[in-house]
């Protein structure tokens, strides 16, 4: 029988009959290796119901028990990466070595949430005026979504949930339905670490899920992470629904390179950040922009490198890059190849037709490397979400810098080259969240904060580090004093310090 993948409610699988479910594929064979249910409303309101039960309990739990809880957490994802990342692998396709760099990743972030007694820290204000003290405390929000792509199944989820659940709320967590199984597992993980039940809810689904957290008067905030489109969508229904959202879109991420940078060092980054995870990713290099002399002899090194690549199943360790998550997601892909081609740009890799070591089934789409790409070409302009590498030819600085900041993107970008002056002006004016200095995928550390400018945003809150503390909690001020019952009597203005 085929596996199935259902919620995790309130601390256990949901055991009820699903209306409607969905396939899920083991890319590298294209054939059906699970069905996940389908959330209907009622599943919705089952699974914020528990989440609003647990809410008094967890939000009650001292500091140093949910510390407590999020360092058991932090053992047991450690002590069971490879078995998450294998899981991973099987559902979205990713080469399991990729997938345990995203483990590490979201461990990262576990380790920062594990500091939530320092993090959720006010402020105290000592006489402010005679005999007046006024403090700041920060507390958690309730019940909180968090809407996760299939592009990360363990880390995105990783992102947001530590730090919601150390803050002090209770989570429904919908990841994507395309790769469903990292989410129980990390669900599982919390529950043997000693999170109460009702404090983390899983709940596949697809657009009637999303709309239910979106709506439910009982969430509170919502965080998301997916393509530019449904950002905005989420981020303008979820407002409008009075919540807090902090909705993470698409990218167009550029690389430049000066003539002056080590031309090796860059096409090895090329390479590395374009077809890392078959380019499934929001942080991957799709735009390199080759200034003046550098282009000839850096698309030749590219290609040197692209043409040595490994493309196979993610559970061979000789694979350097797995398939794409579905079969339609490849039908798109391959299609923007057809229309690069069909627009006049130089195709001079073609991954169409790749022999790729895995099933014959399996959702393969090589390396692709155009150039001579033109701002106006479909190929340019949207993002593509696979490997597909397109070079453009600037003259100088200042127009590599006018395209990047004329893009309506602005996630992550790059540049490579060995003058200091160019890099720090580069940093300085670039329109762009997150910048890398030789340095291709410039995601940043726990400690810091990930997020875009731009479409590549939407909310004011980037995710994780002190941004995601911030946006799982709200700040109360208290303004308190304590006297004799000789208070001063009554005094109808404005009250003034002194």
């Amino acid at each position: 029988m085929t596996r199935r993948i259902s919620h995790w409610i309130d601390g256990k699988p949901f055991s009820g009959i699903a209306e409607r479910s969905g396939d899920v594929f083991d890319p590298a064979t294209g054939e059906v290796a699970a069905k996940v249910d389908f959330a209907s409303q009622d599943e919705v309101s089952e699974a914020v119901a528990a989440a609003k039960r647990a809410l008094p309990g967890w939000r009650g739990t001292s500091l140093a028990g949910r510390t407590r809880v999020m360092f058991a957490f932090r053992e047991l994802l450690a002590a069971r990466r490879d078995e998450l990342a294998k899981i991973v692998t099987s559902e979205h396709g990713k080469v399991e070595s990729d997938a345990a760099g995203e483990i590490a990743r979201g461990l990262e972030n576990v380790e920062y949430a594990c500091g939530a007694a320092q993090l959720l820290k006010g402020g105290f204000s000592e006489n402010v005026s005679t005999g007046v003290d006024v403090y700041s405390i920060a507390q958690p929000l309730g019940v909180v979504g968090v809407i996760s792509p299939f592009n990360f199944p363990a880390m995105v989820p990783l992102w947001f949930v530590p730090n919601a659940i150390a803050c002090g709320n209770t989570v429904v967590l919908k990841p994507s339905e395309k790769d469903p199984s990292a989410a129980n597992f990390i669900a599982e993980l919390f529950a043997e670490a000693g999170l109460p039940d009702g404090v983390l809810n899983v709940l596949h689904g697809d657009k009637v899920a999303v709309d239910g957290l979106l709506e439910h008067p009982d969430v509170k905030a919502i965080s998301f992470v997916g393509s530019t489109p449904i950002a905005r969508y989420v981020y303008e229904t979820g407002t409008r629904n009075g919540k807090r959202v902090q909705a993470l879109g698409g990218a167009k991420n550029h690389m430049i390179v000066l003539p002056d940078a080590d031309l090796d060092l860059a096409a090895d980054a090329a390479v590395s950040a374009g077809f890392g995870s078959a380019g499934e990713r929001c942080m991957a290099v799709s735009v390199l922009v080759a200034v003046g002399p550098a282009g000839d002899e850096l698309v030749g090194k590219i290609t040197d490198r692209m043409t040595a690549l490994k493309v196979g199943d993610g559970r061979n360790p000789e694979s350097e890059m797995g398939p794409l998550v579905t079969a339609a997601h490849h039908a798109r892909v391959e299609s923007y190849v057809d229309a690069g081609v069909a627009s006049g740009a130089t195709l001079v890799v073609d991954g169409r037709g790749v022999e790729a070591d895995g099933g014959e089934g399996g959702f393969w789409l090589g390396p692709t490397l155009f150039d001579h790409v033109r701002p106006e070409m479909s190929i340019y302009t949207d993002e593509i979400f696979g490997p597909v590498l397109a070079v453009v030819r600037a003259e100088g600085y200042d127009e590599a810098l006018a395209l990047i900041n004329a893009n309506p993107y602005g996630n992550g970008t790059a540049i490579f080259t060995n003058d200091g002056g160019a890099a720090r002006r580069f940093q300085n004016e670039v329109e762009v969240g997150m910048v890398g200095v030789n340095v291709p995928i410039p995601v940043p550390v726990s400690y810091y904060s990930f997020g875009g400018w731009k479409d590549s945003l939407f909310g004011d809150s980037h995710a994780y580090g002190p941004e995601g503390f911030h946006f799982f909690t709200r700040t109360k001020v208290v303004t308190s004093r304590w006297l004799d019952p000789s208070h001063g009597g009554v005094n109808l203005g404005f009250p003034r310090n002194s």
